[in-house]
């Protein structure tokens, strides 16, 4: 049996999908935080504004300023959404890589399953040779001594 795993090489080519994988998933898990975040902070900063305008040009001020964060938060919610739609494509790509890669670790772990009980194989081997020509050797010798 081969001492190497014959698959070395793509173990390792799937392991560094899997590590991009893993990476573009967390980089797409960032981005949804940060635009929840923005999200969060426009809201809070769309409830501070007061309710209760004293003039026409402040009731005017305060509508405009309404319209705007209404469309502002539109666009942020279609960022989320377009955010969000990133990390469900990332976390499938990473499941499938993750995937391909534990096929491969399986195998190799049987293959050094395999290498390991060889091993111990020839290592008994060995031990019962040295026991057998021992024992032999002793009975060659006890039978010399009881000839005279």
């Amino acid at each position: 049996m081969s001492r190497l795993f014959p698959l070395a090489g793509l173990l390792r080519l799937r392991r560094l999908q899997q590590d991009q994988a893993a990476l573009d998933l967390a980089e797409a898990n960032a981005r949804v935080t940060a635009s929840e975040a923005r999200r969060g902070r426009a809201r809070s900063a769309l409830s501070a504004i007061g309710n209760t305008p004293q003039t026409v040009a402040a009731l005017n001020a305060m509508a405009a300023a309404r319209s705007s964060s209404r469309s502002m938060l539109a666009e942020l919610d279609a960022v989320g959404r377009n955010h969000q739609e990133t990390l469900d494509s990332a976390q499938s790509v990473f499941n499938a890589a993750r995937a391909e890669s534990v096929a491969l670790e399986k195998l190799h772990e049987r293959h050094a399953a395999a290498v390991l009980a060889s091993d111990l194989h020839a290592e008994q081997t060995v031990l019962d040779e040295i026991a057998g020509a021992r024992w032999h050797r002793n009975r060659t010798a006890t039978e010399d001594q009881e000839t005279p």
